[in-house]
């Protein structure tokens, strides 16, 4: 089935990867900057270009300039391991807010009939709030793995961070 076929799951019809398709991606310079806002509350910017781990097949994908606007949330536990490094394991979840193609003038929630980003994004945490409240666990449900490594200056121990697997320090939070 080819990426822009039309598919459907649980009643929704929709175009774009299969459900159950999975990507790898790597993000070699990352940015992540932050700034204490509140007590217990930071605003944070992460840019960076991602590369797929693996070439896409060649015609696969979306044309060149298509844009996203992802909503993502997530869970981050953070170790520090020396006086510049931390080891970082983020899980969550990301959801497709809108899309542009590259010959679109407008953002597919700027069109009638489509949904608008706010009213995508209250959907959104409405249904999350419902599923937490419906949750029995203390923490809440972690939705696929990312190991990232902080790190300003070399370290010995920074180095064996790198090598430890995301499950190894899923298990020991």
């Amino acid at each position: 089935m080819a990426y822009d076929d039309v598919k459907e799951f649980e009643g929704e019809t929709y175009s774009g990867m299969a459900v159950g398709g999975e990507h790898t991606w790597l993000y070699p310079n990352g940015l992540w900057k932050e700034t204490k806002v509140a007590p217990d509350r930071w605003d944070f910017t992460f840019s960076a270009i991602k590369e797929r781990e693996r070439s896409a097949p060649p015609g696969s994908g979306v044309p060149v300039g298509t844009q996203y606007h992802w909503y993502i949330l997530a869970d981050q536990h953070v170790r520090k391991i020396d006086a510049d490094s931390y080891t970082t394991l983020m899980s969550g979840v990301k959801y497709k807010i809108a899309h542009k193609r590259p010959h679109w003038r407008k953002w597919s929630s700027e069109y009638p009939e489509q949904a608008s980003e706010t009213e995508k994004l209250i959907d959104i945490l409405e249904g999350t709030l419902a599923r937490l409240g419906e949750s029995t666990s203390s923490r809440p449900p972690s939705v696929g793995k990312m190991l990232i490594t902080e790190r300003k200056a070399p370290s010995d121990e920074g180095e064996r961070a790198r090598s430890v697997g995301s499950e190894s320090l899923s298990s020991s939070w």
